[in-house]
């Protein structure tokens, strides 16, 4: 990088970049490229808070991009409270969080920050999020509900996903190139207010991973401001395309684990805001996974057999993340 370039990244900044980074150093190295090449004439803060990574992530970013500012951590923080850690030192106008597996365009920085300027009622935004392919990701969400996870849960949101109805928690009805305002984005790529972070924390600590965003577009409409997706805005994310299903392989470990990490955050999230609901939405997920492994065990196949293993073992998860959460009224201790 030239003189310039590193004098220009240390001017007062427009917008502090948050990315939290866990192992990625190859997709962080990318990401960091495209941060350069997004910058245009505006001031930049880049801050990577690692996760304790036990690959060369931290070492390449100090060699290879050294006006980044590095927070360590000596242990995995999650996605949320890495950032809330990131934003104690964070002093840009607004605030991009951006994953380390994420690709800015040469003008996504420049579009959010110009729609911002143009739109003061927006706390947070987002972009069109896709993947390498060009294939278009879900990137403008509606909040969870019993319906809509019904919906998603049957498969009828897929099979139905121009259908108003059907198709409603990912808003695959909608033109995708059109703007919206909608509930919330995911954390892949969205840009804040820093004044709206004034009112309120970041990310609710009690989140170690999924719904943290989630619940933060929660509060932030709640506050009164307006959550809005802008097409215009492109981001390419490699996360879409890593998560692949085998269902003829019974569930990894891992797999399992990132399961039971969602199905807490689910009943944290159902306690906080839809309290009444958080026993329905348990029960609703157990029996599903029981009806389906139901169903399997009727089917005299290897590839069923396995369905019916699968479905009974996520039964018993979300049982297990009601015990271990008691209900959602508690996040069990951290690092999950």
């Amino acid at each position: 990088m030239t003189n310039d370039v590193k004098t220009r990244f240390k001017a007062l900044p427009d917008i502090s970049i948050l990315i939290v980074s866990f192992n990625t150093c190859a997709v962080l190295r990318e990401c960091m490229e495209s941060i350069v090449a997004a910058k245009s004439s505006l001031s930049l803060e880049v801050i990577v808070i690692d996760n304790n990574s036990r690959d060369d992530s931290v070492a390449m970013v100090e060699r290879e991009f050294p006006w980044a500012k590095i927070v360590r951590s000596d242990t995995n923080l999650g996605f949320g409270n890495a950032n809330n850690k990131a934003l104690e030192v964070a002093t840009g106008r607004y605030i991009v969080l951006l994953n380390s597996d994420a690709f800015l365009q040469p003008d996504s920085l420049s579009l959010s920050i110009s729609k911002m300027e143009a739109n003061p009622g927006v706390g947070l935004a987002g972009g069109r999020l896709v993947g390498r392919d060009g294939a278009l990701q879900p990137s403008a969400r509606l909040f969870p509900s019993l319906l809509r996870q019904l919906i998603v849960m049957s498969g009828l949101s897929t099979r139905f996903p121009k259908s108003r109805f059907f198709g409603q928690a990912d808003r695959t009805w909608a033109d995708p190139m059109v703007d919206a305002a909608v509930d919330w984005v995911p954390g892949a790529y969205s840009i804040i207010r820093r004044d709206v972070l004034d009112k309120m924390p970041l990310f609710d600590s009690e989140f170690f991973l999924y719904y943290e965003e989630v619940d933060l577009c929660y509060r932030i409409r709640k506050a009164g401001y307006l959550v809005m997706y802008w097409p215009e805005i492109v981001v390419t994310h490699i996360g879409g395309e890593s998560s692949r299903q085998v269902k003829t392989l019974e569930m990894s470990s891992t797999g399992a684990q990132l399961v039971l990490w969602r199905m807490r955050s689910t009943l944290l999230y159902y306690r906080k805001h839809m309290s009444l609901r958080t026993q329905a939405i348990r029960w609703l997920e157990v029996f599903w996974y029981r009806l389906r492994a139901l169903r399997n065990r009727l089917r005299n196949s290897e590839e069923a057999a396995a369905l019916a293993r699968n479905q009974i073992r996520l039964a018993e998860m979300m049982q297990q993340a009601w015990r271990e959460t008691n209900g959602g009224r508690v996040s069990p201790p951290q690092p999950w």
